[in-house]
């Protein structure tokens, strides 16, 4: 066995070693492959985080009126005068605001175009209108899910990429994690007495990364449970254990059906007749159905917080659905109500979530940028442009590097090592199961392609 002076063993050097240029390897062919994604995800995020601020700016004609009247419209009746002065238009839900001189929001139908409409509520009259799609928000949301192209593959390309990313901060906190003697320099601050050299670009790469690691990993994690491959696992693991949200948790879910009857409305019927359908009060038959201001009567009355949003119901079963999108996830409401008798068919608060429920709830709020207000927001866009500056400056790192090929680190030699890596890797891959599909894509190019051919071989170091 090797020795050092002094009579210690050089194996753990060599252990160490051999695991730092492991997870070198995996750091830089995840870095390479996903940092062009992360930076688009970064920037897009970025914008999304000041939303209301932008929008509140560029739709700010249409979001206030100047003068309020003695008593606004009914919503019923601005619906009324939206659909009779706009041919072709049907709406699908308003929303109502909490401020005297905020505008009513109705989602419409325009000949098939999904548009917003803002109305002025003490005339009826639409103040703007902007398709739903191409709104600021809309299009950075759609950017940031999907690259702005439409499809499945894209949405799962991006939660690939996010998943790669916390691989990419844990394998980076290894490398970036000191070895020898302790220095503040290169660790926690950056060396920045020669501008242009690697160990600048080295500093500019490792040690931002180690300030947002910690902001990257939970702005990551809240991402996830809406993602659509690990979303759904998330969501099982916390009906197994009870912790989810309740049934008709979220406006946009599954919804119960209207299916009055005469003892929705009525006592003491006889039995045979409990289940009777409610007759209409028209010669032309069907059931009588509620207006909107009666919904917003029912949501008042139980203490639901505005803003929320009514939505119609579709079809002789639909339901009417009365949903809050606040700040803060502790005052949401969803509540769905019959659409003939008024009957609250459920209601679910935050207090009825289950810890893991309202853990994604306060993640999400986190995640857009509106838990905690500005601070929420600057803090998310440190990470985001920390994330860009890591990004680019490792491309500064590897160019300084003069690689030859493709510059990727060598194979490690230690093969108990590599060995153990990959294991971690694999854990990882289950865990995330798009990172497991592309691990096995990886490790057949790698076997059957890349070792095979000597060009190739060379090219990534193989």
């Amino acid at each position: 066995m090797q020795t050092l002076q002094g009579g210690r063993s050089s194996k753990a050097p060599n252990v160490r070693q051999a695991v730092f240029q492991a997870v070198w390897r995996w750091h830089f062919y995840a870095g390479i492959i996903f940092a062009p994604f992360l930076i688009v995800l970064a920037i897009s995020g970025s914008a999304y985080l000041f939303k209301p601020q932008i929008e509140d700016y560029l739709y700010r004609d249409f979001l206030t009126v100047s003068q309020t009247g003695q008593h606004p419209m009914s919503p019923a009746e601005v619906i009324a005068k939206t659909e009779k002065g706009y041919p072709g238009a049907k709406v699908s839900s308003i929303t109502l605001m909490k401020a005297p001189t905020d505008t009513y929001r109705l989602s419409v139908s325009h000949f098939g175009t999904p548009t917003t409409m803002y109305a002025d509520p003490y005339t009826g009259n639409i103040k703007g209108a902007l398709n739903a799609d191409k709104t600021f928000s809309a299009i950075f949301k759609k950017l940031h899910s999907q690259l702005l192209i439409e499809g499945t593959w894209t949405n799962r390309l991006v939660e690939l990429a996010a998943c790669w990313a916390l691989i990419l901060v844990l394998t980076g906190l290894i490398l970036w994690w000191p070895r020898g003697k302790k220095n503040i320099w290169g660790t926690v601050l950056p060396r920045l007495s020669k501008p242009g050299s690697r160990m600048f670009w080295r500093d500019l790469h490792a040690v931002p990364a180690f300030w947002i690691s910690l902001v990257l990993v939970v702005m990551i994690l809240s991402g996830l449970p809406w993602s659509g491959v690990l979303g759904p696992r998330i969501s099982e693991l916390a009906d197994s254990t009870r912790t989810n949200v309740p049934p008709y948790a979220y406006s946009f879910g599954a919804k119960p059906e209207s299916t009055t009857v005469a003892k929705d409305i009525a006592e003491d019927l006889p039995w045979a007749a409990e289940n009777l359908s409610v007759p209409a009060s028209s010669a032309s038959g069907g059931y009588v159905a509620l207006t909107v201001n009666d919904v917003a009567g029912i949501a008042d009355k139980l203490d639901v917080l505005k803003p929320y949003t009514i939505t119609l119901p579709r079809g002789e079963t639909g339901v009417f659905t009365v949903s809050t999108s606040h700040d803060k996830p502790d005052t949401s409401a969803t509540l769905h109500i019959d659409q003939y008798s008024g009957a609250v068919l459920t209601d679910v608060r935050f207090a009825d979530y289950g810890i893991m429920g309202k853990l994604i709830s306060y993640g999400i709020a986190f995640h857009e940028g509106h838990l905690f207000g500005l601070a929420n927001q600057l803090l998310g866009l440190f990470a985001a442009l920390g994330l860009v500056l890591v990004s680019i400056s490792s491309y500064f790192m590897w160019r300084k590097r003069k690689p030859d090929g493709l510059g990727a680190p060598n194979r490690s030699k230690n093969r108990k090592v590599s060995v153990a890596v990959l294991v971690l890797m694999v854990v990882c891959g289950v865990v995330m199961p798009l990172v497991g599909l592309s691990l096995i894509v990886v490790v057949l190019l790698d076997w059957f392609v890349i070792r095979r051919i000597k060009t190739l071989r060379h090219w990534f170091s193989a």
